[in-house]
């Protein structure tokens, strides 16, 4: 499991024109899931994505996680993150997730967070999503599940 992790001091998701998730101060996370990827993936990348230190304390160092914070989080699917991108000038997708799978462990995954976090806010899975969002410092980061 994928998920690259981008400090935010607002970000939403639109589908449609609708806006259907939105945050503010926080983390806006796009979540690729594999074929290999379990609950136990999700798990494990859902701790790093609310303990990674990458908020500033008093002094300005990158010492706070989300979850010091209480910040936002904002989970939107994006299987392209799994991509394999290292032969040819077209991205392989031969690791990604069924549709099915992908769903289940996206939906698991955001029902974990809301569990331990106050504010969380998803896109819509296999929806065309319009994204915005301000990248805070700009503060962005790849984040893998360990190995199981």
């Amino acid at each position: 499991m994928k998920g690259l992790i981008q400090r935010v001091s607002h970000a939403n998701v639109r589908v449609d024109g609708e806006i259907v998730g939105a945050i503010s101060k926080g983390v806006l996370l796009l979540l690729g899931v594999e074929k290999s990827d379990s609950q136990q993936s999700a798990d494990k990348l859902l701790h790093k994505v609310l303990n990674y230190r990458i908020f500033p304390d008093e002094e300005g160092r990158m010492n706070l996680s989300l979850l010091d914070t209480n910040g936002g989080l904002l989970v939107v699917s994006q299987f392209t993150l799994v991509a394999d991108t290292r032969k040819g000038l077209r991205p392989g997708f031969s690791k990604g997730a069924t549709p099915e799978h992908g769903e289940q462990l996206y939906r698991y995954f955001a029902a974990q967070a809301k569990n331990q976090l106050s504010q969380v806010a998803t896109g819509r899975f296999g929806a065309n999503m319009q994204i915005t969002l301000e990248n805070d410092g700009p503060v962005t980061f790849m984040l893998e599940s360990p190995a199981e």
